[in-house]
């Protein structure tokens, strides 16, 4: 079983930066899946980003793809999302979610375990 524990959201003005941290516990932390979502009050979760168990087959949604970086580090059990060039409609609650898989996936269904999220809000 693993838990996780989201950090590093905030304020930050439009086109600025933040990187999120996930702490895992669990020992077989290293084996899970990783993926990041976010979630509006009128938005449903949505995919942003995933990282197999590897490090490898990142993923992201096109709306992120080249301003956000997923990275994991697994010996200090902890995985990343640096977002630049941050925009007012990266405002959300932002989600880590793993998964007992090798491979990640895109859907929210497909994680077994979450974080409680940490709010990202962008003032244009």
């Amino acid at each position: 079983q693993v838990q996780l524990v989201e950090s590093g959201g905030g304020l930050v003005q439009a086109g600025g930066s933040l990187r999120l941290a996930c702490a895992a516990s669990g020992r077989t932390f290293s084996s899970y899946a990783i993926g990041w979502f976010r979630q509006t009050p009128v938005k449903e979760r949505e995919f942003v980003a995933a990282m197999s168990w590897s490090g490898g087959g990142s993923y992201y949604a096109d709306s992120v793809k080249g301003r956000f970086t997923i990275s994991r580090d697994n010996a200090k059990n902890t995985v990343y999302l640096q977002m630049n060039s941050l925009q007012p409609e990266d405002t959300a609650v932002y989600y880590c979610a793993g998964r007992n898989r090798p491979r990640s996936a895109l859907v929210a269904a497909s994680y077994e375990y979450w974080g409680q999220g940490t709010q990202v809000t962008v003032s244009s």
